[in-house]
């Protein structure tokens, strides 16, 4: 209630610029506590070794859909499973689980499940292609929460007035083909790991419960993940999670950290973050899960059937280039497409695009076919007419 009133009053103070960059970092911060809500009241000092671990008793997903999911509702954005949120989950790490290790029923990790994988993965893929049609990637610029650090690590540049630096088109177009690859290796490295369960032949050693593989990379990106540090460590400093699980299996030498941390996770989240501060939302263009939702949202036949259009009038653009300079992950499509919908794969729908577009209905943000927002005129009474490109 309180971001909602202080984003009344932002909104209200200026009625030319909409001030959509205020609204959306309100609505960032208050869904970051529903996501992980879960953490708050479950698994608070528990001491507990890793396969004791229990789930929570409310699952949303059990419920909802009727097969035994105990680690949450898939979610299209990084809702970290490591820190023992389970009321939402990153989709992402079910859809490795549920090809390996816990293709069969059984279970291991704390949880025990009474459906088969297929059942589960039908689930994880019915629940995020759904959400891909009618909300596209406005998860990953509204709600995912490294996003939102990734956006506090550009306020932070700003503030200390340090100049951001852009990719070159064609370098950042290559770039982002990168999440794709990444989620395909994702899934066949998950595919070939399971390859006993699934196939009823064991092609990698050590995939067997207990062995190496099975204990260090059941979740392959999971151990390279930069979300996943990020979570533990904001868990750890707030004392909602017992910082000895950081490094509980192994002793706690820095090049084999734990189960729940490893050396690889805290090297990546460091490069990232460098990234992220320079270049702007640098890991949304090559996220595996934002891959993911594009394909089901931003090329056809989904894009066709979307809820969210970014619709741009030909007729009223002059072509001054502000909205490619604006755009967080320097989508061009925005710029130099002439009418229609004009999101491409690489959009967050941050609508930075329509706030800062200077001509009035130029840029339309519409969801199932209402207009939402739409771009002001707002060089009307303003003193300068400069252009904040940030």
């Amino acid at each position: 209630m309180i971001s909602l009133g202080v984003a009344a009053l932002v909104l209200g103070v200026r009625n030319k610029t909409i001030k959509i960059s205020s609204l959306r970092l309100l609505f960032q911060i208050g869904v970051l506590f529903l996501i992980f809500f879960g953490i708050f009241i479950d698994h608070q000092y528990l001491a507990l070794p890793i396969e004791e671990l229990s789930p929570h008793s409310s699952l949303v997903a059990t419920s909802a859909f009727g097969i035994s999911m105990p680690d949450g509702l898939p979610a299209p954005f990084f809702g970290c499973y490591y820190p023992c949120g389970r009321t939402v989950t990153c989709a992402l790490w079910q859809i490795q689980t549920y090809l390996y290790p816990f293709f069969n029923v059984g279970g291991g990790w704390g949880v025990h499940y009474d459906s088969t994988g297929l059942a589960r993965l039908a689930i994880v893929f019915g629940v995020v292609i759904v959400s891909a049609v009618i909300l596209g990637r406005v998860f990953c610029g509204w709600v995912c929460p490294f996003g939102l650090y990734l956006d506090l690590m550009t306020r932070l540049r700003k503030v200390l007035k340090i100049k951001r630096r852009n990719f070159s088109d064609k370098f950042n177009e290559r770039f982002h083909q990168l999440s794709y690859l990444i989620l395909a290796l994702i899934i066949i490295i998950s595919i070939i790991f399971g390859s006993q369960a699934i196939a009823g032949t064991q092609l990698v050693p050590g995939t067997q419960k207990g062995g190496f593989v099975y204990n260090y990379f059941s979740a392959p990106f999971c151990q390279v993940c930069p979300m996943k540090p990020f979570c533990m460590l904001a868990d750890v400093g707030l004392g909602l999670q017992r910082s000895d699980w950081l490094t509980q299996t192994t002793g706690g030498a820095f090049y084999q950290l734990g189960f729940y941390l490893t050396s690889e996770n805290l090297i990546i989240l460091a490069v990232v973050t460098i990234a992220a501060f320079f270049f702007r939302r640098s890991w949304c263009r090559i996220c595996p899960l934002g891959g993911l939702i594009a394909l089901f949202n931003r090329f056809p036949p989904f894009k066709w059937i979307s809820g969210v259009r970014l619709n741009k009038q030909s007729e009223k653009c002059k072509k001054c280039g502000i909205c490619k300079r604006v755009c967080q992950t320097q989508d061009k499509e925005v710029y130099e497409q002439k009418s229609g919908d004009v999101a491409s794969s690489q959009c967050i729908w941050c609508l930075r695009c329509i706030e800062m577009c200077p001509y009035e209905d130029c840029l339309q943000f519409k969801f199932a076919g209402k207009t939402v927002c739409k771009s002001r005129n707002w060089l009307i009474n303003s003193n300068d007419g400069k252009v904040n490109s940030e």
